[in-house]
């Protein structure tokens, strides 16, 4: 089970750059092993580091700026998480600490990697993105808004998506939510075709 995401108070980063692809999130040789640890050193290495190998930080990047220390919503621009499908960058904007993405729009295959590891992308409008920059957001995923100072704008997000996210549940746990009805059709399927199941357990 992942953490459930409902309701979300934190500073929002900006980082107002269009086709922020994965290769930038997470470039392969940051890549050391394939679980989902470790990567958050990582993020970013290319605009965060002025000296990758040293790791010499630099100072205007947004996510090295003090007030972004405790930012857990990333803002993006036009299709943010274009490029390769790794999962990678996921898991790295999450280990950082990450829970939400708030862009014009997303890369598809990243979005539904977002909602599969517990984090929330938000598409609205360029300009309503552009003025979050380093405001104090409040998201609420079953309101399906964010409201920044006293100003409530919603957003749109699926029914199966919001559910996974409210309930921390990854692919395989909502399949399993499931479970009686899968048990039950099985049941019915083993007494119409027995000779599928010759040889399987009763």
């Amino acid at each position: 089970m992942m953490t459930p995401f409902t309701t979300l108070c934190s500073t929002a980063v900006p980082l107002l750059r269009d086709n922020v692809d994965t290769d930038t999130i997470i470039p392969s040789r940051e890549m050391k092993s394939t679980g989902r640890n470790g990567l958050a050193d990582g993020l970013f290495a290319p605009w965060r580091y002025t000296d990758v190998a040293a790791r010499v930080p630099d100072p205007d990047f947004p996510l090295n700026q003090p007030k972004a220390q405790t930012g857990q919503i990333l803002l993006g621009g036009a299709n943010f998480g274009c490029g390769s499908s790794r999962e990678h960058a996921v898991w790295a904007l999450a280990e950082y600490g990450i829970r939400c993405i708030i862009a014009e729009s997303f890369a598809p295959i990243f979005r539904a990697n977002c909602i599969r590891n517990g984090l929330l992308p938000i598409t609205l409008d360029r300009s309503v993105v552009n003025s979050f920059g380093w405001q104090t957001l409040d998201v609420s995923l079953f309101a399906q808004t964010v409201t920044a100072a006293g100003i409530v704008h919603e957003f749109a997000i699926e029914d199966e998506p919001q559910l996974m996210l409210l309930e921390g549940l990854d692919a395989i746990a909502l399949t399993l939510k499931s479970l009686p009805e899968i048990s039950v059709w099985t049941t019915n399927d083993r007494a119409r075709r027995p000779w599928v199941y010759t040889g399987s357990p009763a």
